[in-house]
């Protein structure tokens, strides 16, 4: 009868069971794909629909939210992040599974007994008795993990965004520059050249020319810089979006009102802070923190009672059944988990402090990125309104004296270089206004402007 027993809870513990599966990666082939990754546009579509199902795309040409798609399809940070989120998810599953009952079978022989049998058969279980405190702490901690680790997703899902959205920015800027600084090589090597002219007639002096040769080595050292913050920008993005630097460069890239970024007024941005504060993921994700030490400071107190442990059996004794059943009790350590307490105590403690320097640096983050970005956009339209209006009508005045021979090449030459220089400043300003921006939406965790805005709300960390 026992046989029989044994091969029936065999078989009901094996017809559950999961199979193994080998699943081997080798690096060298994970390096070789990425070489050569490129945008699975029908992938990317897809992803669009789910982010915004209401925008449209032409499938050709790529916004800040279409690449933000394209980041979600292919990029491995975003791979990884969304994998420890379903990663947690599973261990909160499994931590609703009951414990492992323990069954012993127990056989004994007995010589020249005086009963029919000389045989007696037993089975005992032991089964800890899984409720209460101790398994609501289990299931408590487990579930707040879970939520962290989402929360970490919808944070690396906006770290892709803001990192797009600079390497965008700073591709913009960068590719503007080196065309300035190629307009202003010509220029400087005109005015060079009149300006030689005008030496060798004894009409200059060899500091005028010095100086001119300095101040074309500056333009050329800054022409440089701008090649490789083009460089830079192209591999950064290419990097946030998990795609080839060559897959990148037949893409065509849009920006819509660039040069005239619209975005909230400060009297709605200070209206948008409060709120901001709630719905930051990186907020959440410390409550959540705090949620599970408490839920482990739970489990820690109950670890001081005593764990119940409950023992059925079966035995059949030489032709007499007996049913015995028992209660057993795992005692406390000897310190009855005070010091676990107090470490959970001080975790909690630990969480809490986190929780406030979050929310402290949220709000300084938010104040600070108001300040610099009113000082940005007055910086941009002092430059426009003064310096380029000023450059651009000292250039213009150039070319009708040029045409009437009131002055030679090199004081033309002189008036386009002080054009492109003031265009090359209104660059620089233009780049301060976009990381301002940026940095506002960073610190309140929300688009502000453009097709970002198109986006169902919490859209990125539902996946």
């Amino acid at each position: 009868m026992i046989s029989r027993i044994s091969w029936v809870l065999l078989a009901a513990s094996l017809s559950g069971c999961a199979t193994y599966h080998a699943a081997p990666l080798a690096p060298a082939e994970i390096a070789a794909r990425a070489t050569d990754r490129g945008f699975d546009v029908e992938a990317v579509r897809a992803e669009l629909a789910r982010l915004a199902p209401n925008a449209a795309w032409d499938g050709q040409s790529w916004n800040r939210l279409t690449l933000l798609a394209a980041a979600a399809v292919a990029s491995p940070t975003l791979a990884e992040s969304r994998a420890h989120a379903q990663s947690a998810t599973a261990a909160a599953r499994a931590a609703r599974a009951r414990p492992s009952v323990t069954l012993t079978l127990t056989a004994e022989y007995a010589r020249n007994a005086p009963e029919s049998s000389p045989w007696l058969y037993g089975l005992t279980s032991d089964a800890p008795l899984d409720v209460g405190a101790r398994r609501g702490a289990r299931i408590g901690s487990a579930d707040f993990a879970a939520i962290a680790a989402h929360y970490d997703y919808a944070e690396a899902v906006w770290a892709a965004r803001m990192a797009i959205r600079r390497a965008l920015a700073d591709r913009f800027l960068a590719t503007r520059e080196v065309q300035i600084g190629e307009e202003l090589t010509r220029l400087r090597a005109r005015q060079l050249t009149a300006l030689e002219r005008r030496f060798q007639a004894g009409e200059a002096t060899r500091s005028e020319l010095e100086r001119v040769r300095a101040e074309a080595a500056g333009d050329a050292r800054r022409f440089a810089d701008a090649q490789a913050r083009l460089i830079a920008a192209r591999v950064a993005l290419a990097q946030a979006l998990g795609v080839s630097t060559a897959a990148l460069e037949s893409a065509p890239l849009a920006w819509d009102a660039f040069d005239a970024p619209s975005a909230a007024s400060d009297a709605e941005i200070i209206h948008m802070r409060n709120d901001a504060l709630l719905a930051r993921a990186d907020i959440l994700r410390a409550a959540a923190a705090y949620d599970q030490a408490e839920a482990d400071l739970r489990g820690e107190v109950a670890r001081q009672w005593p764990e119940i442990h409950l023992g059925p059996g079966y035995t059949w004794e030489r032709g007499l059944v007996k049913l015995p059943f028992s209660i057993g009790l795992v005692l406390p350590q000897l310190d009855f988990a005070h010091n676990g307490v107090r470490a959970a105590e001080a975790h909690r403690a630990e969480a809490g402090a986190h929780l406030e320097a979050v929310i402290a640096g949220a709000q300084a983050g938010v104040d600070g990125a108001l300040a610099e970005r009113t000082a940005a956009r007055a910086n941009l339209a002092r430059v426009r309104n003064a310096d380029l209006r000023a450059a651009r009508l000292a250039a213009d005045q150039s070319d009708q004296e040029i045409e009437s021979g009131a002055i030679d090449r090199v004081d033309w030459a002189a008036a386009q270089v002080g054009l492109r220089l003031a265009q090359l400043g209104e660059v620089d300003a233009l780049r301060r206004v976009h990381a301002a921006d940026a940095g506002m939406e960073d610190a309140l965790r929300r688009p502000l402007e453009g097709p970002e805005l198109a986006m169902a709300p919490a859209a990125g960390d539902k996946r």
